[in-house]
């Protein structure tokens, strides 16, 4: 039989298992030193549009995606690099709103191959997939090109291949632990590494932080002269009501007070990343006490908001919930969401997660929220095998409510089944939830089972 697949999608497959052969973005060398020079050879195209840098450990992805949005509707050609990807590795590269091609992915890649090879041949170390996509993003946004572009850190924050970039704007996200076999087990050593974003004289905007998180930001701060911006302080959420298909925010800006902005995503961690990525889009564009952004837009970018894979529903009857929670900060964010916004009659959990993040830490912020669950893996091979993850499930959750599926179609099957059965006869169907978790991988492959396109 013919092979159907599209001939851009074979190209794709083609590129990414070259871009497979390199170190894997869960490697890294501490060292800027091989993408300043693929940077070099390319004639420096990161410092052909101003950047927002984005940096943390939770909310950094739905921060970009929101700036992106109000950037855009403001009038700005926008180009934002993001990572991991849900389903497609497009994704990383967006411009104009939305994933770049598979075609002009390809063409991204092959354009800079040869200068890739030359740092390669100089180099000890050959560049990493991280350091290539980086690149190849950099050089997409120059030939748009855009006129702002809204980078998001890979890990940490000094060493990361986004940081040859130097951003007016940059935007620090809620730090907590996490990748701890690169960045370590001390929130202040992981605050200083993500705060080495921060540049000369740029303004920088910082949701609120535990006071060891806190300290080392606002030093650097200091050592570059930057200006800052503290949510709880000169911006944040005043109100917030919990809305159909979203809530309804009351936000302090740099600039003023914004009313009546309805944001459809769920979550009280949401809104603080609304209240983040406005105050930094005001920054960007030197709002203050006398110029506030155009109310309108603002509102009109919210309304808009898409984010795929945080709190998404993608079934309704029973419903189902996709949210990518990693870690046990995540986790935590999601377990409050469910419990302030929804009323489950049940709710069902599935989890597949990495073997390389705190599994324990995020199965206990689920514990209080999910009835059953049914652990699984996804398609990585670094996802935890699922009689481990069950072993450790059934310490916190008890044997009789935790059952095992290896493959996460039959764990999405047997949730569906588990959240329908009900032992009164009496009682309603309806109203039974779950929720699919525990890797960013198993909240993509989750989208894919449901006919969700990469966005």
């Amino acid at each position: 039989m013919a092979d159907s697949e599209p001939s851009e999608l074979r190209e794709l497959r083609v590129v990414e298992s070259e871009l497979n052969e390199r170190w894997p973005e869960t490697r890294i060398e501490p060292s800027l030193d091989r993408i300043r020079a693929l940077t070099d050879l390319l004639a420096e195209p990161q410092r052909g549009y101003p950047v927002v840098h984005v940096a943390g450990t939770n909310g950094k992805s739905s921060t970009a995606r929101m700036i992106d949005a109000l950037l855009s509707r403001i009038g700005l050609r926008v180009g934002r690099y993001s990572s991991p990807h849900l389903q497609l590795v497009t994704e990383r590269i967006n411009i104009d709103g939305g994933p770049i091609s598979p075609e002009s992915y390809v063409e991204a890649y092959r354009d800079i191959a040869p200068y890739v090879s030359i740092v390669d041949s100089n180099s000890e170390v050959p560049m990493s997939k991280f350091e290539v996509l980086t690149g190849m993003a950099f050089a997409a946004f120059a030939e748009a090109p855009v006129e702002a572009a809204v980078l998001e850190v890979g890990l940490g924050g000094s060493w990361d291949a986004t940081n040859v970039a130097d951003a007016q704007v940059a935007v620090l996200c809620p730090v907590s632990l996490d990748h701890a076999e690169y960045l370590g087990s001390d929130i202040a050593g992981i605050a200083a590494e993500k705060a080495g974003i921060i540049k000369k004289d740029s303004v920088v905007v910082m949701a609120s932080q535990s006071e060891e998180a806190q300290e080392p930001i606002l030093r650097r701060v200091a050592e570059m002269d930057a200006t800052v911006a503290r949510q709880g302080h000169e911006f944040g959420v005043l109100e917030r009501s919990v809305a159909v298909g979203g809530q309804m925010l009351r936000l302090q800006g740099l600039g003023g007070i914004y009313e009546d902005v309805f944001l459809p995503v769920h979550g009280e961690h949401q809104a603080h990343n609304a209240a983040l990525a406005l105050a930094s889009v005001e920054a960007f564009f030197g709002a203050g006490a006398e110029r506030q952004l155009d109310i309108e837009q603002v509102r009109e970018a919210f309304a808009g908001m898409v984010t795929p894979g945080r709190l998404e529903r993608v079934r309704t009857a029973p419903t189902v919930l996709v949210d990518a929670a990693h870690n046990p900060h995540g986790a935590r964010a999601l377990a409050d969401a469910v419990s302030a916004e929804f009323s489950f009659r049940k709710l069902v959990g599935v989890v597949g997660v990495m073997s390389d993040k705190d599994a324990r830490g995020i199965l206990t912020e689920l514990e209080q929220v999910v009835e059953e669950l049914v652990v699984t893996r996804n398609s990585s091979p670094r996802s935890t095998a699922p009689e481990e993850l069950a072993s450790l499930a059934e310490e916190l959750f008890g044997r009789e409510r935790v059952h095992v599926e290896p493959r996460l179609d039959d764990a999405v099957a047997s949730a569906i089944t588990l959240a329908e059965q009900t032992t009164d006869p009496n009682e309603s169907l309806s109203g039974a939830g779950i929720v699919i978790t525990g890797s960013v991988v198993t909240a993509g492959e989750a989208r894919a089972l449901f006919g969700k396109e990469p966005s």
